[in-house]
């Protein structure tokens, strides 16, 4: 089990670009798969990005093209790179990480209930 950190959300115009980090308590290596969900009031969480512990990544539809995401294992670091933000992309963004979810598929990001570690969040606001 490890503690999540988000960092990085704040308010941008549209087009404009942002990075959040998620800093981990403990050693991200040896397994763990991590992901990047958001989440607005009245709304589900959506899985919006996710890294296995091979690199190997998955995108929603909604943010392909547009988001990155990547990790930094010597820091215990996950990083949300968005660019081309869109005002539907306000949200509340959350980081998770499991070291026994195993990421095959774009739709392996949409369960966010296999995932035990979570952060509190960092919003992000893109105005039009």
């Amino acid at each position: 089990q490890v503690q999540l950190v988000e960092s990085g959300g704040g308010s941008v115009q549209a087009g404009g670009s942002l990075r959040l980090s998620c800093a981990a308590s403990g050693s991200i290596d040896g397994g763990y798969s991590m992901a990047w969900f958001r989440q607005t009031p009245g709304t589900e969480r959506e899985g919006v990005a996710g890294i296995d512990s091979d690199g190997s990544t998955y995108y929603a539809d909604s943010v392909k093209g547009r988001f990155t995401i990547s990790r930094d294992n010597a820091k215990n670091t996950l990083y949300l790179h968005m660019n081309s933000l869109k005002p539907e992309d306000t949200s509340i963004y959350y980081c998770a990480a499991d070291p026994f979810v195993v990421l095959v598929a774009p739709t392996s990001i949409q369960r966010p209930g296999l995932f035990h570690d979570w952060g509190q969040g960092t919003q992000v606001t893109v105005s039009s």
